[in-house]
């Protein structure tokens, strides 16, 4: 990562983003509390169960005995009635039951109690069932009966006809018979029949029970009540058939259970009006209470899960902020925190809402005498539900089961309650951090940079030293590493001080034994020496004519430096100081051959014109030394924008590799030495260059290519005109 191509402070941007990791392990955290506080509500509505059932514990006469005892409940036998949401209207047309229909059972052949001819197909049919409202048994039966034979109207006998007959066992342990039977659609005529079940005579009249007799195209309707003080937990009904209106014998019958004798009695059960009084007191609004029996058929139910005012949603509530940061909060960071958490849902599908029976591990656990609790999602999955059961003893048998259900809403709203305390301290953290990390990192990469950048303007292009580093007081790395380069810089730019002058002194002190070997020399050579000591005196004159020669070299780049120091600029036509050049090198050279190409331009500059004129004598000097035999040398002078572009070009050797840039340094010489004739100390270039830089242009070489093949060398020389 640290080879990366970035900056200082993006790399520290990047390492920022480890900070992230703290919302992560925030977020681990806070599940983690969400699973204790779900183990909190668990042990909290196991409790509440046990509470419930320490209530119901050891009261017999809140539970009904014989449908509590039973074996095993056999359905449409064992009759369930349903809590009902209002009275109904006993009109026969059955439009009050619509919302409970589909709670219904059918009755047919599997149902048959009789059959005169069990050959003969049976026509007979039912549906049925029962609900509680208020001090009322309603009930309607949905019967299917090609032929409807109503009683005769002055007939005395009540079971000749179609009609239905009702048994029960009474609070008090009796066992009693009604029929009811009808002359015409219309309000039901119900009798009390003799205890004997052998006889049907004599009857009498049972006003408490009433209802309609509605015929309809399939057949007819009852709908009825009877008053719950004539019943107990005992009950049966059964539809009799008869066909034939002059036999008027009973074909089939079809009933819910037998009716002539106490044993052959199905059960009902009726919701417990006093078990939902107490689980009503405890009031516990926020969760839902079952009481089931043994069989999980639903004596009570009590409060609905759709609601939330426990004490985990109680303790999740806050006022709310009108502050500016708690209005920040609202539209901005609550609405970001949302696409990740999920509100509490309140349009869940509670798919045990109006149950009548239940069952689960949590209740067969229950009934085994012990304490049990399940987690269970709802259909649309949305919500999660948690419900606990505790069992109810009597007489050290489990009698029933309480069950209380929650969801966790108020644990979810707690924990994103607290995921947004833990986002807001650590998105503050963050960009307090990240803002002072983006800072340091701004500091050190500004101190670096400026470090940098003395470090460049300290040395020019050509090595020298142009100004010192400024050291760093502060006392950390970068400072030490400001004042190291400080330090190196000082001793280079003595070291380029002391070789800058060498030359100089080398030329001052060289000058003076120079002069006395050349005049001992002229002196050895008029004393008339021999032939072969005058050979040695000539080529020590030569050395000495030599080495002047060099001296005069070094010097004059010496005091071309001081000289530009000093010099002052003016204004003039290029153009016209590169021509009178020019004329002077077609006299200087007659046998070179030159060819200009000039622009119409007189190019105005600011500099000195002398100056311009060395720099060109440097720049042909080289392009004869260099240029092929019976080569033209070929100088242009052209316009580009702002600045006059002089080229020199020639026919020559190509510059050696890497050379384009050491070829204007000091002392850089690229001939050979055996051809040279005089001695070359590679100052002409740098010379050319001094002048160009002084003139705030600069100078360049490069090869000429024609054909993929170096045929020459071009020097050029950009230099800025004078837009005044």
């Amino acid at each position: 990562m640290f080879n990366l191509p970035f900056g200082l402070r993006t790399k520290v941007a990047i390492l920022s983003v480890f900070l992230l990791c703290l919302p992560w392990l925030g977020y681990q955290y806070v599940w983690e509390m969400e699973k204790y506080l779900r183990h909190g509500q668990e042990n909290t509505l196991e409790g509440t169960t046990q509470a419930l059932a320490t209530a119901l514990h050891e009261r017999p006469k809140l539970f009904d005995k014989q449908a509590s005892f039973l074996s095993q409940v056999k359905q449409g036998r064992d009759l369930y009635a349903y809590p009902l949401n209002s009275a109904i209207q006993l009109d026969g047309k059955l439009n009050d039951w619509s919302q409970y229909r589909a709670k219904s059972l059918h009755y047919g052949k599997e149902h048959l109690l009789f059959q005169a001819d069990e050959k003969a197909p049976l026509n007979l049919s039912f549906n049925h069932m029962v609900g509680k409202y208020g001090g009322y048994l309603y009930g309607f039966f949905e019967v299917k009966d090609p032929q409807v034979i109503y009683r005769g109207k002055n007939s005395l006998s009540i079971d000749s006809n179609d009609h239905l007959a009702i048994a029960t066992q009474t609070p008090d342990g009796q066992f009693r018979r009604y029929i009811v039977a009808t002359i015409e659609d219309g309000w039901i005529s119900a009798f009390e029949l003799p205890l004997d079940p052998s006889l049907s005579t004599p009857v009498t009249p049972e006003v408490r029970i009433q209802g309609k007799w509605l015929k309809t195209q399939a057949g007819y309707n009852i709908e009825l009540r009877i008053p719950l003080e004539m019943l107990g937990s005992k009950l049966g009904f059964a539809i009799a058939d008869v066909d034939d209106p002059k036999k008027r014998s009973v074909v089939s019958i079809i009933g819910t259970s037998g009716t002539n004798d106490l044993d052959s009695l199905g059960t009902v059960l009726v919701p417990s009006p006093e078990i939902e009084s107490i689980i009503k007191g405890m009031s516990h609004n926020s969760s839902r209470i079952w009481v089931v029996d043994t069989h999980g058929r639903v004596l009570a139910r009590s409060g609905d899960i759709h609601s939330s005012a426990n004490v985990w949603a109680q303790a999740s509530q806050e006022p709310q902020d009108s502050s500016y940061w708690g209005r920040f909060k609202d539209h901005f960071l609550t609405p970001l925190y949302y696409r990740i958490l999920t509100k509490p849902p309140k349009d869940f599908i509670d798919s045990l809402k109006d149950s009548t029976v239940l069952e689960g591990s949590h209740i067969q656990k229950a009934l085994k005498g012990q304490l049990a609790s399940t987690w269970r999602l709802t259909p649309d999955g949305k919500a999660v539900v948690l419900a606990a059961a505790s069992p109810i003893w009597i007489d050290d048998k489990v009698m029933g089961v309480v069950i209380a259900e929650e969801t966790t809403h108020g644990i979810r709203t707690l924990r994103n309650k607290a995921l947004e305390k833990l986002f807001n301290v650590i998105l503050t953290t963050m960009s307090m951090g990240t803002l002072a990390l983006f800072f340091f990192a701004s500091s050190i990469s500004s101190r670096i940079r400026r470090l940098r950048d003395q470090a460049e303007h300290a040395i020019d292009s050509q090595g020298r030293i142009k100004q010192a580093i400024e050291a760093d007081k502060n006392r950390d790395e970068i400072g030490d590493l400001s004042r190291s380069f400080a330090n190196i810089v000082s001793r280079l730019s003595q070291y380029n001080h002391y070789l800058e002058n060498m030359s100089s002194r080398l030329s001052h002190e060289l000058r003076t034994p120079v002069a006395v070997v050349r005049s001992s020399l002229e002196h050895l050579g008029a004393q008339g020496l021999g032939e072969s000591q005058q050979k040695y005196v000539d080529r020590a004159q030569e050395g000495v004519s030599r080495l002047n020669l060099i001296l005069n070299s070094m010097s004059e780049a010496t005091r071309l430096e001081e000289a530009l120091a000093h010099a002052e600029l003016s204004r003039f036509p290029l153009k016209q100081v590169i021509s009178g050049c020019m004329q002077g090198y077609q006299l200087t050279y007659p046998k070179q051959r030159f060819t200009l190409n000039l622009c119409d331009d007189p190019l105005m500059m600011q500099g000195v014109p002398e100056y311009i004129a060395q720099l060109m004598d440097k720049l042909i000097a080289n392009a004869i030394e260099f240029c092929e035999t019976d080569s033209a040398i070929e100088v242009a002078l052209m316009a580009k924008g702002r600045s006059a572009i002089l080229s020199v070009y020639n026919q020559g050797p190509a510059l050696p590799p890497d050379m384009g840039e050491q070829i204007f340094e000091s002392m850089v010489s690229v001939r050979q030495q055996k051809s040279q004739s005089k001695p070359h100390l590679g100052l002409g270039l740098y010379i050319a260059r001094l002048i160009a830089e002084f003139h705030q242009g600069r100078i360049t070489a490069q090869d000429s290519i024609s054909d993929n093949q170096p045929i020459g060398v071009v020097f050029s020389v950009t230099l800025p005109l004078d837009s005044a």
